[in-house]
């Protein structure tokens, strides 16, 4: 029995691959419990067509990330905290204070693909690490100064 998987299932297959499976299995687990569906000639033509799309949107995604990364190649953040004498940050700065800085430069970037390769929790320079893309990654040099 052909299904075509609704999402990844272990030792089974990923999401939109089309799987043979035992006729029982398919019809008592996974097609009940909505892990897939019956793999008809119709069903194969709706499958392929939406991963035509789906790769076109992903192309288009990549290259505005791709030109997302150029842009910030070039530019420099600085980020101001209140910090102790000897140059210690009180807390630390975080990816929601970079995103920040980068919208108010024009640059619209989720918090959640920020990271850094060391913690800023002095005054100083460091490296933010911005993951526009599972294939497009660029690093943003930024520097805290004290308040």
């Amino acid at each position: 029995m052909e299904v075509i998987l609704k999402q990844d299932i272990k030792n089974l297959g990923e999401k939109d691959d089309i799987v043979v499976v035992k006729p029982g299995y398919g019809r008592n687990y996974l097609i009940p419990q909505g892990f897939a569906i019956l793999a008809t000639v119709s069903a194969k033509k709706v499958l392929a067509e939406n991963i035509k799309q789906a790769q076109f949107k992903q192309e288009k995604i990549k290259k505005d990330a791709t030109e997302l990364a150029g842009k910030l190649e070039s530019i420099k953040l600085s980020i101001g905290a209140k910090a102790g004498e000897s140059g210690k940050i009180f807390g630390k700065v975080n990816s929601i204070q970079i995103a920040e800085a980068l919208k108010v430069q024009g640059f619209d970037v989720d918090r959640r693909r920020i990271t850094f390769e060391t913690e800023p929790k002095t005054v100083g320079e460091y490296v933010a690490n911005l993951n526009l893309h599972k294939e497009v990654k660029v690093q943003v040099p930024f520097e805290v100064v004290a308040e």
